[in-house]
């Protein structure tokens, strides 16, 4: 079943691609759609043509159904095998050898008052049975017996939360020390010029100032019972997990937003000297090209990613032309997150209506100094509650190297 789900999926891909590579080879230069010119499409006439798009898209639909019952199908069998795996054998209670079940007309056939009634001929008006083997007992059900057993399938619908958004992008520089201690150049003026024999050299000027970033910690804990730890064997996993998460998630919210106030890292925002592009009554793609253009010639950098809130990258997006076409790609296309060749990190840990663009692999790093530590203790009276908690921490630095290779786009 799942490799037949498989090829399935794969079809369905492959239409996907057909259909879109129809409506873009349909597409004439006014932005309407022109079957008469699709190869791919059966029939001669245009109303053909369209019959044919909309029965490849009934096939899609169909297609599509099936994947998704075979998923459900899937799913269903893998729930039926752990409830197998979980269901232990149901054993009656031990009976004689000889033991043998009569039913109500054997009961009634063997006993005197039924014989003495035979012999009787008829003399007899009745008889009465004592159906002994047959008495009322109190009824077995789901209130007096077992309630009907259901096997936790083990899977956890998740809270929804903020990914990891930014440091990926961030390259990771391990330190040893509690600070990261560094020299910016601040003043860089090269004299060389031409000299006539005799002449004075020329001079250049350079001036360095000592810059310090402060190691920071980042960390979470949560009290847990003996308990729960012991006795359900994914708890121990999901807390840690969790944990590492937060400590992650807080960090990438951090290298963005923290204002350099202890305990908080300086995030890229508060950084001093990093410029500004207003977006004005340019379009967007324009302020954004801009932008590019600060960090390429001022701040002499290689911007290589560009971050924007979802809703300003919807913006984006959906931008059309006057007469209606989609500049960023036909809705039935996937699209690149791409603007004049960088990514773009879409990303809610950034303000909305503010985009930034920088040189994040060649002028930023995350130093940490120690990796996510995972520990437990006691707190309090936690020992003699049979309670105990766990943290997460991580310590670390964030350094914008060249403030000028980063540049925010407002108004966006």
């Amino acid at each position: 079943m799942a490799s037949n789900l498989v090829d399935k999926r794969n079809e369905l891909k492959a239409k996907q691609e057909k259909l879109a590579a129809i409506l873009l080879e349909s597409k004439n230069d006014a932005g309407e759609y022109d079957f008469t010119k699709c190869k791919a499409l059966d029939g001669e006439t245009s109303e053909q043509k369209v019959e044919s798009f909309q029965a490849l898209h009934e096939e899609l639909a169909t297609l599509a159904s099936e994947v998704a019952k075979g998923r459900i199908d899937e799913i269903a069998m893998e729930v039926k095998a752990i409830g197998e795996r979980n269901t232990r054998p149901v054993r009656g209670p031990s009976l004689p050898d000889n033991f043998q079940a009569k039913s109500i007309g054997q009961l009634v056939g063997e006993s005197e008052d039924y014989k003495a009634f035979v012999k009787s001929k008829g003399e007899q008006k009745g008889f009465s049975v004592s159906l002994t083997e047959m008495e009322s007992k109190a009824l077995f059900e789901t209130g007096a017996g077992w309630a009907p057993e259901s096997v936790r399938s083990g899977r956890i619908a998740e809270f929804p939360t903020r990914p990891v958004q930014i440091l990926d992008f961030i390259p990771s520089i391990p330190i040893e020390q509690p600070q990261v201690v560094y020299m910016e150049e601040t003043l860089r003026t090269h004299g060389a010029a031409e000299r006539a024999e005799g002449g004075t050299f020329a001079e250049d000027a350079y001036e360095l100032v000592e810059r310090t970033s402060q190691v920071r910690y980042i960390g979470s804990s949560l009290p847990v019972t003996d308990e729960q730890l012991e006795d359900v064997g994914q708890v121990a996993g999901y807390i840690d997990g969790r944990l590492r998460f937060g400590v992650r998630q807080r960090a990438d919210r951090q290298v963005i937003l923290g204002d350099g106030v202890s305990p908080n890292l300086r995030g890229i925002l508060a950084v001093v000297g990093i410029q500004t592009q207003a977006k004005g009554t340019d379009p967007t793609f324009d302020a954004i090209h801009k932008a590019i253009t600060k960090v390429s010639v001022t701040g002499r950098a290689m911007p290589n990613v560009i971050v924007q809130h979802p809703n300003d990258w919807e913006a984006v997006r959906l931008t059309r032309t006057a007469d209606g076409i989609y500049i960023m790609g036909n809705p039935a296309d996937p699209g690149p997150r791409t603007l004049f060749g960088l990514p773009v990190v879409v990303a809610d840990v950034i303000t909305e209506n503010t985009s930034l663009v920088g040189d994040f692999l060649n002028h930023s790093a995350f130093h940490p100094r120690r990796g996510i530590l995972v520990e437990t203790g006691y707190v309090n009276a936690q020992f003699t509650e049979g309670k105990r908690t766990l943290r997460a921490g991580m310590r670390a630095a964030f350094v914008v190297y060249r403030p000028s290779a980063f540049c925010t786009v407002t108004g966006v």
